[in-house]
């Protein structure tokens, strides 16, 4: 299968992430993902949540640095600044994030091997189509992107959404008392501040936001997969979990959206 680059692997791993994408749409019609608060104890053997993210994130770094280091322009200037805000992104979501978690003692049922394999499998031919793209079929991606328009205004888009995840991440990680979680409690309260005046899920919606500016900065097809398959994921999470902090607390505020401020 060649119909991108001319490289039948990429081409086809490019094709089954799009048909993942599809999936992930469909499937979210009917259910929310299972991990975090909407996890699954159907989904096969829990692992703990700091050791199932990890694990789910790992490839995103470890099969990047991998395929970056073998491809024929890693070393120019543009493909080590897309590795550096890929490796900047990662290094939050699969390292920081997950260490910095604060878990209820003896929580055990919020990531089975199920949704670990799945997104293992996802962050894996994430990050090879990018790495690839970055450093040998990203022919456009040379000094001159620095000076594009899709480039600059997809770095600001992306970052902006970055500051969002980091901030609201920050936000319910101080919510979560550490005496009272090692008593196997107290891991859930009405967040505040932040995106959290308008919005549920202020760290989904700064997902979007940023795999959309990472869709515009890079401008390939990889770019679009991600943002495709993280709308499917998040924006039914979203709403599951507007619904969910509702039923749980009758003084949440009124005025919140679920994801989008002023509108849903």
């Amino acid at each position: 299968m060649s119909w991108y680059t001319g490289n039948s692997t990429y081409d086809t791993v490019l094709a089954i992430g799009f048909g993942f994408a599809l999936f992930t749409i469909v499937g979210s019609l009917f259910v929310a993902s299972p991990y975090g608060r909407f996890a699954s104890d159907r989904m096969g053997v829990n692992l703990h949540p700091k050791l199932g993210w990890w694990l789910m994130e790992i490839p995103a770094t470890v099969v990047f640095v991998w395929f970056f280091a073998q491809g024929p322009r890693a070393w120019e200037p543009m493909p080590l600044v897309l590795g550096l805000v890929w490796m900047i992104h990662y290094g939050n979501r699969g390292w920081f994030f997950p260490l910095s978690m604060r878990v209820a003692k003896g929580r055990r049922s919020t990531f089975s091997v199920t949704v670990v394999g799945a997104g293992m499998f996802v962050t894996a031919i994430h990050a090879y189509l990018n790495a690839t793209l970055f450093t040998e079929y990203g022919t456009h991606l040379t000094g001159d992107w620095f000076r594009d328009p899709r480039f600059l205004a997809g770095l600001v888009v992306y970052y902006g959404g970055f500051a969002l995840i980091v901030h609201s991440e920050a936000v319910v990680r101080s919510l979560r008392d550490p005496a009272k979680l090692a008593a196997g409690g107290g891991d859930y309260r009405i967040p505040y501040g932040g995106g959290y005046r308008f919005v549920s899920s202020p760290q989904y919606l700064g997902e979007l936001i940023a795999w959309a500016g990472f869709a515009l900065m890079t401008w390939g097809l990889p770019g679009v997969m991600i943002f495709l398959i993280s709308a499917g994921n998040l924006v039914p999470r979203a709403f599951a979990t507007h619904k969910w902090y509702r039923d749980k607390f009758p003084e949440y505020p009124a005025e919140r959206k679920a994801l989008i401020p002023y509108v849903a």
